[in-house]
């Protein structure tokens, strides 16, 4: 190169030289300058706010999500009303944390694609989850609350047994909120994801006995009215037979209330109870025979109470209160009786 390009080559060098140190010190301070500013495209919780300072952005969120977030959530069903307040709930949103991870976004990649994206209107295209806290206690006790309003345990089909004979109380079915699908919902709603107002969602809980399984579960039925001396035998929860019979005599009454046949026996031995009225016998075993008051069967309900036969010399007692506390029937009545009436089977005392 002669004398005279390179007086020219190095001015224009240097001018080059300074134009790429000016462009970079002004690369440097546009891009300082714009440290806390947000890309555009950047969107927090739904809410653009991309082109927008630290500062900027945080009084808008404060602004969009807290009247999004600050709305109680009702809960309604079969017209009752419950709400829980963001309040209540302890609901807390980190606007900064936010608002910082949008800005950490934005800063990266190098000085030169940020420049290049800010000066000809790139885009980041980013969605910054909303970051927030809520006591789930609060919720499960808000949860809890309407639940102890709304479930109906359900009722079981029973028998009620009486004077007048069985009555059949039928079943319900029962009603029961749906409580993890609930708690769902509410935190769906107070996390401004889904409406403000909720449904609560029931199911129905069947009784474990129907109102049509009563006659199968009550093949046999026993009630013993002491007032008319009679025992009546309902099949199928139907009346079926009536037996005269004997009960127990003052102060050794048989015992009233729900019991059920415990054991049943044959031609049983009498086992004397040790009490006073047994006298020199108490305590002991009377095998089957004339000794033995107790004839042909024995059903126990009550320990050492029972239903059994009685020699027919003492056919003239039923009717009467005239037992130690057991109930007597004629022997081909017991028989018939114990052929119809398995273990387990309730006998109902008046």
């Amino acid at each position: 190169m002669s004398t005279t390009g390179r007086r020219i080559a190095l001015p224009l060098l240097a001018v080059l030289l300074g134009a790429l140190v000016l462009g970079g010190v002004g690369m440097y301070l546009y891009d300082h300058a714009r440290r806390d500013r947000i890309a555009s495209g950047v969107r927090i919780g739904g809410v653009d706010v991309g082109g927008l300072g630290a500062a900027a952005a945080r009084a808008k969120l404060e602004r969009d999500v807290g009247a999004r977030l600050g709305r109680p959530v009702t809960v309604h069903s079969q017209g009752h009303t419950w709400r829980i307040t963001p309040r209540e709930a302890a609901l807390r949103v980190d606007v900064n944390g936010m608002v910082t991870e949008a800005v950490a976004v934005s800063r990266q990649g190098s000085i030169f694609s940020r420049t290049t994206r800010d000066l000809f209107g790139g885009s980041l295209h980013r969605e910054i989850p909303l970051q927030q806290s809520y006591s789930h206690a609060a919720v499960r006790a808000f949860t809890a609350r309407v639940r102890l309003a709304l479930d109906l345990p359900p009722r079981d089909a029973t028998v009620r047994p009486g004077a007048g004979g069985l009555e059949e109380v039928p079943s319900r079915t029962g009603l029961g909120v749906n409580g993890s699908l609930l708690g769902a919902r509410v935190e769906h709603a107070l996390t401004g994801l889904g409406s403000s107002s909720v449904e609560v969602p029931l199911r129905s809980v069947r009784p474990a006995v129907s109102t049509g399984d009563l006659a199968a579960r009550y093949p046999a039925y026993i009630v013993i009215d002491r007032g008319s001396f009679t025992l009546r035998f309902y099949h199928d929860l139907r009346l079926a037979v009536s037996y005269p019979i004997a009960v127990g005599m003052q102060g050794l009454e048989t015992p009233p209330g729900l019991y059920h046949i415990q054991w049943k026996q044959v031609n049983p031995p009498w086992y004397v109870p040790k009490s006073a009225w047994a006298g020199a016998l108490a305590g002991k075993v009377i095998p089957p025979g004339p000794q033995d008051p107790l004839k042909a069967r024995f059903m126990s309900f009550d320990g050492g109470a029972g239903i059994h036969g009685i020699d027919p010399s003492e056919y003239s007692s039923i009717g009467h209160d005239a037992s130690h506390g057991c109930v007597r029937m004629r022997i081909p009545d017991v028989i018939a009786l114990y052929s119809r009436t398995p273990v387990g089977t309730p006998v109902y005392i008046i």
